[in-house]
């Protein structure tokens, strides 16, 4: 069976979002796989699923904000679906296996357009699949046609298969996270900047980008050592995480380079936090002599997304305001 996406339905209402929505979000986009190619290390997965379970579908779905999107699929040939008709975006609020033995008996989706039309969903089955955080970015699902029975050996099988799925992405995303201070890298950043600098394009939201480096850190690595130095960006990482909101994105970029994107707050919204930050510094890093300069860029809602310029833009600042702390210094 394989099926196209049906025209969306208005008077069917999705699954809520997740209670900690934001993080989740920036958690799956800093993978950096969203809307990329086919890969095998998720298609051999999906095959073995749709097997196994003798189902005509079967999917690696993520859940994005305003729709799920099959990283990889058998059985469908659209690449995504509306989130309100994403059986998926249920499947994320539980902690355990969710199965719908028969969706049109299941008042949660017998009025979804995936049922009342193609494919005519009836059964499903969806393991979630959780980033390293634990948070919940989409699922390993199988579906059929026809209602069905799902017994408890099934779902201990389902969540095997989930977990050699979450496994393949956790694999991903360590390819995006500084293993030094759990911070996302800069390539964790490059993905999600695309995502959350294009929504704030889209919606008129005010966004900054903070480029942070630490003043005095050469000094505590040549006379303490790199292991001292390390404490420091580790200690500073926690300012920041401090200092910022959950929905911030806060990044190492190498060395003792860090940035901050903050959606919705202008550049004279964030500046007060500065004086915030210091204080975390100097609870965080200790007595070492650290601090930091910064340069503070608004970023424009307008146009396409240019982080190569906007980082640019926010070192020349930095590198400003690093001067001006040496001549105060002398």
């Amino acid at each position: 069976m394989s099926a196209d996406v049906p025209r969306h339905d208005a008077s069917h209402r999705g699954a809520p979002p997740h209670p900690d929505e934001v993080r989740r979000l920036q958690a799956l986009c800093s993978l950096g796989i969203l809307d990329m190619p086919p890969s095998e290390r998720f298609d051999r997965l999906t095959r073995l699923a749709a097997r196994l379970f003798q189902v005509p579908i079967s999917l690696v779905s993520l859940v994005e904000a305003d729709r799920q999107w099959f990283k990889s699929s058998v059985g469908v040939a659209a690449t995504e679906t509306p989130r309100e008709q994403s059986f998926c975006a249920h499947a994320i609020l539980d902690d355990g296996v969710t199965v719908v033995p028969d969706a049109t008996q299941d008042s949660r989706f017998r009025d979804n357009p995936l049922v009342t039309g193609e494919p005519e969903i009836r059964f499903y089955a969806g393991c979630p699949i959780r980033s390293v955080d634990g948070l919940p970015l989409g699922t390993l699902c199988i579906v059929d046609s026809r209602p069905r029975d799902f017994d408890p050996d099934d779902v201990r099988a389902l969540r095997d298969l989930g977990e050699i799925v979450e496994q393949e992405i956790r694999t991903l995303s360590l390819s995006t996270i500084d293993e030094l201070t759990g911070l996302t890298n800069r390539r964790g950043l490059e993905a999600i900047a695309l995502h959350v600098l294009g929504f704030c394009a889209r919606i008129g939201l005010p966004a900054t980008l903070m480029l942070f480096d630490l003043d005095g850190f050469k000094a505590v690595n040549d006379r303490q050592g790199h292991a001292a130095g390390d404490r420091v960006l580790q200690g500073f990482a926690h300012a920041l995480m401090s200092t910022f909101r959950d929905c911030d994105v806060v990044a190492r970029l190498g060395g003792d380079e860090f940035c901050v994107l903050l959606s919705g707050a202008s550049e004279a919204e964030v500046m007060p936090r500065l004086s915030d930050l210091e204080g975390h510094v100097a609870r965080c890093v200790g007595p070492q002599n650290i601090g930091f300069s910064v340069g503070v860029h608004p970023c424009e809602a307008v146009g396409d997304v240019d982080l190569a310029s906007l980082l640019h833009e926010a070192d020349k600042k930095m590198y400003a305001h690093k001067a001006s702390n040496r001549a105060v210094a002398l």
